[in-house]
C-alpha cells in the first residue's frame, strides 16, 4: 500500500485544528500536525499579499488522497486553498507507522 503526505495552509490554528479533527473522524487521514504562526507571502489577484497562517500536514493512504483533498477544499474558508499531496518514500519510512496509518483510515470505496 502506498502513502501520502498532504500539506495545506489555513488562516489560523483554530480552523486548522477543527478541520483536522473532522478529517480524522471521517477516517480520511490517520494524523494531522498543525504548525502555528507561519507568515505567507504570495500574489493574489495581481497584488502581493502577506498573511499569518497555520500549516497543517496530514498522513494518509495514497488512494484516499483525492477524497481528502476534496474534503479539505469543502471545509476550508478560502476560495482557493493550498492543498498539495506528496508521495511518501516507503523504504525510508517506519513500517509500523505506515501500518498504523492503514489501520486508522477508512477502506477504499
Amino acid at each position: 500500500m502506498s502513502h501520502s503526505w498532504t500539506y495545506t495552509t489555513w488562516p489560523d490554528p483554530d480552523s486548522a485544528e477543527a478541520a483536522a479533527k473532522q478529517l480524522i473522524e471521517e477516517k480520511l487521514c490517520a494524523c494531522a500536525n498543525v504548525f502555528r504562526g507561519m507568515i505567507s507571502v504570495y500574489r493574489w489577484q495581481g497584488k502581493v499579499e502577506t498573511a499569518q497562517e497555520a500549516i497543517m500536514v496530514l498522513k494518509t493512504r495514497t488512494d484516499l488522497a483525492p477524497a481528502l483533498c476534496e474534503r479539505i477544499v469543502a471545509l476550508h474558508p478560502h476560495d482557493e486553498p493550498c492543498v498539495l499531496s506528496l508521495p511518501v518514500d516507503t523504504a525510508g519510512s517506519a513500517a509500523g507507522f505506515l501500518d498504523w496509518i492503514d489501520r486508522e483510515t477508512r477502506p477504499s470505496s
